[in-house]
């Protein structure tokens, strides 16, 4: 397995929370993807993909907003449907009504298959003629083609009876044109004399994709943009699925395993290079500090548009490790992000890190030593849910990782051309104005008294005479 790669198996109490809320990412939680191997087919959670919710009183049909589907449409009971299971039939209305639901945590590029199941109307308002060669509705998925389907055939049908519900199984297979992409069904009945109730119906929805290949390319400087949605609508800012999380309990972190990962980044050079320009070799103690901060994608999106960012939307990833401890405290988003990663992955998350070591250096002549960093990282990439509402804000947050040591490289290589011109250079002085090229005539220290110059004794010798 890469180095890179995070073994983890979720706790069973986690999957099934997070399945019992509809809330479990297609993926194989124990199963992490290796960068050399083609990511394998995982399931997608369709939420209420058999119509059950809200609960149903009678067999129907009842127009109805099924939760987490946009569109009212007629529903049936899974007896009243033809159906041996317990998904019900939604039959779509012919007014140009549509059914659609996003795909969560389907990333754009991903390969989506869609199963299903189809049948000719059961209302008993139909007329022979309506259901005798089928119905025709059209499916669609953000970024793939439109396919037009038509339901099998129900002959002998009477107007005033119920049909049996004639169920064939379908496939439709797209390639995700954006993240969470949209899932649509649509009636393509239009004869004004067909009920509203006789139409084609759906039952069964269930999906998988074949994901991306995981990206460790994308520096941690340009995460990408984040991306808010309420429900099956997308957010044209993330202001109010941010301000949703402004409360300790407001929202949950869900990470996204398949996308997150450790990884050492690239090597940097901390603390001074040293040159040793003499014949010798030398040894020496020097203290090496550096620091690291963490990076958020929900910042580098409020920066790119050139907008302020919101409070409630400021994660510890500033860079000033004052102000990132004050948002540690105060943020809430901080604390749901860390309280999930705590859970997922046994250890503490760190928004920031820096160490401070003593480093011995030996030095041969002629040489340069200098140190190098790779720091440890760790990128997680999910969404803040809220609790209250259906808002999701997805992020992608990267920082300083405990998961495995740093790397302190200690070099030492030949000098730079600059540098062994630099240790060539002539001693820096100041220039000898006169005599520079006279050879030196004495030596004096300041150590003796100065005798009285010949001048001064010739003066003192000398002594005046009349003349006779």
């Amino acid at each position: 397995m890469s180095s890179s790669s995070f073994p983890y198996t979720a706790p069973a109490s986690v999957v099934r929370t997070l399945a019992a809320a509809g809330l479990l990412l297609p993926l194989a939680l124990a199963a992490p993807v290796l960068a050399a191997e083609a990511p394998a087919a995982q399931n997608v959670p369709v939420l209420n993909g058999d119509f059950a919710d809200p609960v149903m009183k009678g067999d129907g049909p009842t127009t109805v907003g099924l939760d987490f589907w946009d569109g009212r449409n007629q529903r049936y009971s899974p007896s009243a449907s033809g159906r041996t299971d317990n998904a019900h039939g939604v039959a779509l209305e012919k007014q140009g009504n549509s059914l659609s639901q996003r795909l969560r945590g389907v990333r754009a590029g991903a390969e989506v298959t869609v199963t299903y199941e189809d049948s000719p109307a059961v209302s008993k308002e139909c007329n022979g003629s309506d259901v005798v060669d089928g119905q025709p509705y059209t499916v669609e998925g953000s970024g793939g083609a439109v396919q037009t389907v038509t339901t099998a055939g129900d002959p002998d049908r009477v107007k005033g009876t119920p049909g049996p519900g004639r169920w064939s199984k379908r496939a439709y297979t797209f390639t995700a044109g954006e993240n969470e992409p949209m899932l649509t069904f649509a009636s393509k009945v239009t004869e004004a004399k067909t009920h509203v109730t006789c139409t084609p119906m759906i039952a069964r929805i269930r999906a998988a994709e074949v994901p991306v290949p995981l990206d460790r390319t994308v520096d941690k400087t340009a995460l990408g943009t984040a991306e808010a949605y309420k429900g099956n609508e997308r957010q044209s800012t993330l202001h109010n699925a941010a301000a949703a999380c402004n409360g300790d309990n407001a929202c949950v972190f869900r990470p996204d395993m398949r996308m997150s990962f450790r990884y050492y980044d690239r090597a940097r050079v901390v603390g001074e290079a040293f040159v040793n320009c003499t014949r010798n070799a030398l040894e020496h103690t020097r203290v090496v500090s550096f620091t690291e901060r963490a990076y958020d994608s929900i910042a580098q999106t409020y920066a790119a548009a050139g907008l302020a960012l919101n409070d409630v939307a400021k994660l510890p990833t500033s860079g000033d490790r004052a102000e990132d401890e004050k948002r540690i405290k105060e943020r809430p988003m901080a604390g749901q992000f860390s309280l999930a990663y705590e859970k997922g992955w046994q250890r503490a998350w760190q928004w920031f890190g820096g160490e401070q070591r003593n480093v011995v250096e030996r030095i041969q002549p002629g040489e340069v030593s200098w140190i190098e960093l790779q720091p440890s990282r760790e990128r997680v990439e999910g969404w803040f849910l809220s609790k209250k509402d259906d808002y999701r804000l997805h992020a992608v947050i990267d920082g300083p990782s405990r998961g495995v040591p740093d790397r302190l490289l200690q070099r030492t290589g030949p000098m730079a051309e600059a540098e062994k011109q630099r240790c060539a250079a002539d001693r820096p002085m100041t220039t000898t104005p006169v005599g520079a090229g006279s050879a030196a005539y004495s030596s004096d220290k300041g150590l003796l008294k100065l005798p009285a110059s010949a001048a001064t004794r010739s003066v003192r010798a000398t002594r005046s005479a009349p003349l006779n």
